[in-house]
């Protein structure tokens, strides 16, 4: 493969200008090797800064915005989403389902194997605050609509007029199969509003 449509740095680099990696990811869009670059999870005063430089250098700007964010994160409504809504930047959130937190009830998803050893998702506060409540919630709502809880917490995400594709890791066809259905499914203004109540601000997670 010659081009790809999409390069994204990982995360905010402290050792490295900012100005210095917009000119790198700069040439490698004049030299045809990516079609556009994006940016990951950072703090919205570090990808204000990343537009600003590239506005005032004339340099490629980040089109994109992978960040973490799903029904048990919802962080980034405070000032990321705001900032990408004004900007016309995508939005490609990574972990719409909470690494399987959103896809079963909480008790099962813990009992699985990954529930027991996935130490990266322990890291996470999808069940502080509000969380179990919110798990809950997609679970009644999965029945409901005659769907998973998959679907029901991709159809949230899809939902968000600021987001434009989820991020979803797969293991089978099955699995891929069950989240494009989510395109489906239209919740109701009322199950959008009941989904999100319960939710509580929690610590600030996925930037490292």
């Amino acid at each position: 493969m010659d081009t790809v449509d999409l390069y994204q740095i990982h995360r905010w680099d402290d050792d490295t200008p900012i100005e210095q990696t917009l000119r790198t990811l700069d040439d490698v869009v004049r030299r045809g090797q990516s079609r556009h670059v994006g940016a990951s999870s950072m703090w919205t005063h570090q990808f204000a800064e990343s537009l600003r430089v590239s506005e005032l250098e004339g340099l490629e700007r980040f089109q994109t915005m992978q960040n973490h964010y799903n029904l048990l994160y919802r962080e980034e409504e405070r000032e990321v989403l705001p900032l990408c809504d004004n900007q016309d930047v995508g939005v490609i959130p990574w972990s719409p389902l909470a690494r399987g937190r959103l896809a079963r009830p909480h008790e099962e998803a813990a009992a699985t194997t990954r529930g027991e050893t996935d130490d990266y998702a322990h890291e996470h506060p999808y069940f502080e605050g509000g969380g179990r409540e919110v798990n809950e919630r997609v679970e009644e709502l999965a029945a409901e609509y005659d769907a998973t809880m998959a679907q029901i917490a991709l159809a949230w995400l899809l939902d968000k007029e600021v987001v434009d594709a989820p991020i979803v890791g797969t293991t089978s066809i099955e699995h891929l199969e069950d989240a494009v259905a989510a395109l489906e499914i239209d919740l109701a203004p009322s199950d959008v509003e009941y989904l999100e109540a319960p939710y509580e601000p929690v610590r600030v997670s996925g930037h490292e």
